[in-house]
């Protein structure tokens, strides 16, 4: 394999045609179903589906016997399904999604959720990194091996459209076309985070998510706040209490034993590592205001914490009025988004449930309360590298990076990853990604670090060139 000519390969394509292509895929409002109730009508989605499903197609040509079908399941978000048959029986999965976050407020002046604005090496927008580049991506490593005349195992790529909403679909699509995509024996998955930019970052385990509504209501309709202060509770008050059952509101620790997870030494010493590896840009990475810290200095505990440990965030509240609209009123009723992640290995589904009991059960002052569960996806914990891939990853990030290959846990969820796991429990996975300081996902100034999205394509070429000769050996 002549990587000099996998690296101009990957680096031209990307230049000539995958940065257009993101830019405008970023202009598409696709936003996952839980965002777009009406996505159908909208259309979005499906102009996503038609961009990568055009840009896909033309490529075809160049990969012999390469099939793509856009799989509609009725009711479903749609999924893009290729196969690019290869030199053995064997299967490499090629995972990512299409469907995006919501547009969030505060981008920059000129930056916005739909607007491709190309600066540098970054490419701003929603999406283009979380994760429109996936299907780009794979294709353009699969290419740059055909281009050079070196085999791979049959590879086959999935693209989701319902990612963002909990991959609620996709069970489905799996079982359907589980005929079809075989027994893969690696997993690549191109929807996670980097810790830099500076070398490939592997991504040991993935947090799993629970969460949904909480609201409190005392009144039937908001009464004056002179009048009924001091007799009525308020329902703010009762939500902050309700909330302390679950969050140390000094610390931020979550309370139940029952919602922590044992860490494996292991994991311990990777987190170690990346501390000494990022050192203070594990929280200067993000855009706190003068004078503020981050809960510890400790910078192996924030790995742990972000990694491991179950954390709440508030995401969304209703019942109160904007600022300018406050009047002097009792509120009847203040409802809030909350989202806890839970560690890797906890039960998503009973980790919910649980929560649902605990802040539904004996409610302060009898007033009204109600958990409405809207997410219960468990977290992933990878297995162990085997031997030939732990070189084919240290070999691949030196040779593209410049620098050794680095391990830690992520904080986001992918539910993919524990689906294919407990389904392909002997399958390796290679689950990377080039969301790395500062590029934002979900959030405004969202970019993709163009270099970085080049140097994992070609990693993921060499990864997967390495596992056919490995194939070959047995």
């Amino acid at each position: 394999m002549d990587t000099a000519r996998i690296t101009r390969f990957v680096s031209d394509l990307w230049d000539a045609e995958i940065v257009p292509q993101l830019m405008d895929y970023i202009r598409i409002p696709n936003k996952s179903p839980m965002f777009d109730k009406d996505w159908v009508a909208h259309g979005h989605m499906d102009a996503a589906v038609k961009l990568m499903e055009t840009w896909a197609r033309g490529k075809l040509p160049a990969l012999p016997g390469a099939t793509l079908e856009v799989v509609r399941l009725e009711g479903r978000t749609p999924l893009i399904y290729i196969e690019v048959p290869g030199q053995s029986d064997d299967t490499v999965v090629l995972y990512g999604h299409l469907d995006k976050q919501p547009e969030m407020t505060g981008w920059s002046e000129g930056l916005g959720p739909w607007t491709p604005v190309l600066k540098g090496d970054k490419l701003y927008g929603r999406g283009g990194a979380d994760d429109g580049y996936a299907i780009f991506g794979s294709l353009a490593a699969l290419l740059a091996l055909q281009e050079q005349g070196i085999g791979h195992a049959r590879c086959v790529i999935l693209i989701e459209a319902c990612e963002e909403s909990g991959s609620y679909d996709l069970p489905y699509y799996v079982d359907h076309l589980a005929a079809r995509i075989g027994s893969p024996s690696l997993v690549v998955c191109l929807d996670s985070g980097c810790g830099n930019y500076d070398q490939l970052w592997l991504t040991t385990s993935l947090r799993g998510l629970t969460g949904g509504e909480l609201t409190v209501q005392v009144l039937e309709e908001g009464v004056h706040s002179g009048d009924a202060s001091g007799v009525v509770p308020s329902s703010f008050r009762i939500l902050r209490e309700l909330l302390s059952r679950l969050e140390d509101p000094q610390t931020g620790r979550i309370k139940p034993e029952a919602l922590y997870a044992e860490i494996p030494p292991q994991r311990i010493e990777q987190a170690k590592a990346a501390a000494g590896v990022l050192g203070k840009e594990i929280y200067s990475k993000f855009p706190f205001v003068e004078g503020m810290h981050p809960v510890t200095e400790d910078l192996t505990e924030l790995v742990l914490n972000r990694t491991w440990r179950p954390q709440l965030a508030v995401t969304g509240v209703d019942g109160m009025p904007s600022l300018e609209s406050a009047g002097n009123v009792l509120r009847p009723k203040t409802s809030v988004k909350l989202s806890l992640r839970v560690p890797p290995t906890l039960d998503g589904a009973k980790a919910g449930e649980f929560v649902k009991q605990l802040l539904e059960q004996d409610p302060p002052y009898g007033a009204k309360v109600s958990f409405k569960l809207e997410k219960d996806g468990s977290g992933w914990h990878a297995p162990q590298l085997s031997s030939w891939l732990e070189q084919a990853v240290s070999k691949a990030s030196e040779q593209y990076f410049g620098k050794p290959a680095a391990y830690m846990g992520e904080g986001g969820s992918i539910p993919f990853m524990g689906m294919l796991g407990a389904k392909f429990p002997q399958a390796q996975f290679l689950i990377t990604g080039v969301l790395g300081p500062h590029s934002n996902a979900h959030g405004p100034n969202e970019f993709i670090h163009i270099p970085t999205g080049k140097k994992v394509s070609m990693v993921v070429a060499d990864v997967v060139a390495r596992h056919f000769e490995q194939g070959k050996q047995g």
